[in-house]
């Protein structure tokens, strides 16, 4: 069972790495060499970041981006529901399409339960809290 799959956990990197410069615009090279994520990927995940309001771009030179929000304002949760959509456990489709077994199923309100509780815990977890986290064992090791 995946909670995150490559594009979100690649995002959340490239969060990460924006919210550690906090004083300008990055490149995409830049991101990409830091945090080894293939660069016409990351322009992709980019891309959709700066849709969703969470990354600024700005063109030409002495341009890149940067973070469109305070890093701890930017929950985790937001990240996996643009990248996944809410949080799944279950493959089973009593959400889109009518199950067979949706009547009788005795595991369905707890999957929900659980999605429900996955989904607050990811929330909980925001981009400066990473970045907090990160300086942390940084400043452990050093």
């Amino acid at each position: 069972m995946k909670v995150l799959n490559k594009e979100t956990d690649y995002a959340v990197r490239a969060l990460i790495s924006l919210g550690m410069k906090p004083d300008g615009w990055v490149s995409a090279k830049v991101i990409s060499g830091e945090q080894a994520i293939p660069y016409q990927f990351l322009r992709r995940i980019l891309q959709e970041l700066i849709r969703s309001g969470l990354v600024e771009s700005k063109e030409g030179a002495g341009g890149g981006v940067r973070l469109g929000k305070n890093p701890a304002e930017i929950g985790v949760a937001e990240v996996i529901e643009i990248f996944q959509g809410k949080v799944q456990i279950s493959e089973c489709m009593f959400r889109k399409q009518l199950c067979s077994n949706r009547a009788n199923c005795v595991l369905r309100h707890e999957i929900m339960r659980i999605e429900r509780m996955v989904s607050s815990e990811f929330a909980k977890v925001t981009i400066g809290k990473l970045i907090d986290d990160l300086k942390a064992v940084e400043a452990m090791k050093g």
